[in-house]
């Protein structure tokens, strides 16, 4: 991936624990790495396809100083948040943040933190068998779409299945959601959690009828060892209903357990199911 420097920005602003430092300011030094694809401006030689970073510094600037923060490490990770959600072409970015006068009463050259941020992308499995199961699919992208911290790019067709486990209940309507996303896996299901919660979402028989049901498949290559935070789902390559739409968005993604595309797996079930 190609890169993007930008060393030792001097801001003016009003970060720090003690007082004093929110009331009086200081200097700070910004150094920033933006990793990006630089091909097509390098061929091209037009401004557009790459971060004008005269414009972005005065961005950083700006918004380096919006806020008074006890942290580095908060201004450092807001910093982070910002140029990834404004700047769509930058895919990484690693953010320093050198504090030159630390109130530490020891002789330094600075102290400093150093964060690296950057997109991820998750496979959703969302599903309904509960009132206008249509409408409660297109409102949760519609929630997901409302945050800052994760997007919907890709959706599949949606598609009518029978119930699994619980059987005395309606059909489901069931998809799948490419998602691109700056949160964890804890923090992308705790947010999936909270979407869920927003639909009215009840938890009353395991397998039971749901308004909505957000599962994370995938995230990036993953392989947890939580417990509590399973990826690549568990079951998902158990599950016609899950590959099924899963295929429609990303037929050749590589369970990553498993070592087989996704497109394999679901003709593996089908021709099970035949039989």
């Amino acid at each position: 991936m190609d890169k993007i420097y930008v060393k030792d920005l001097e801001v003016y602003a009003f970060h720090g624990v003690n007082q004093q430092e929110k009331d009086m300011g200081q200097r700070f030094l910004i150094s920033l790495e933006l990793f990006t694809d630089l091909s097509e401006a390098g061929e091209s030689d037009d401004l557009t396809k790459t971060v004008n970073y005269a414009q972005l510094c005065l961005n950083v600037e700006e918004k380096f100083k919006q806020e008074k923060f006890d942290l580095i490490e908060k201004s450092a990770e807001e910093l982070a948040k910002f140029i990834l959600v404004n700047y769509q072409i930058i895919n990484r970015v690693k953010v320093k943040i050198k504090k030159p006068w630390a109130p530490i009463g020891k002789p330094l050259d600075y102290a400093a933190v150093e964060i690296d941020r950057q997109w991820h992308t998750a496979y959703i499995a969302i599903g309904s068998n509960m009132g206008n199961k249509e409408d409660n699919l297109n409102f949760a992208i519609e929630l997901i779409n409302s945050s800052e911290v994760a997007m919907v790019t890709k959706t599949s067709k949606f598609y009518e299945t029978k119930p699994v486990g619980y059987l005395e209940q309606d059909t489901f309507l069931n998809g799948a959601l490419e998602v691109k996303t700056l949160l964890s896996p804890k923090k992308l299901i705790n947010f999936l959690l909270d979407k869920e919660k927003d639909l009215k979402r009840e938890r009353v028989i395991k397998w039971g009828p749901r308004t909505i049901d957000l599962d994370v498949l995938l995230y990036d290559n993953l392989i947890t060892s939580d417990e509590n935070i399973i990826v690549p789902h568990p079951r998902m390559h158990e599950r016609l209903f899950v590959l099924k739409p899963l295929s429609d968005i990303a037929p050749y993604i590589i369970h990553p357990v498993l070592n087989e595309r996704i497109i394999d797996l679901m003709n593996k079930i089908s021709k099970e199911q035949e039989l």
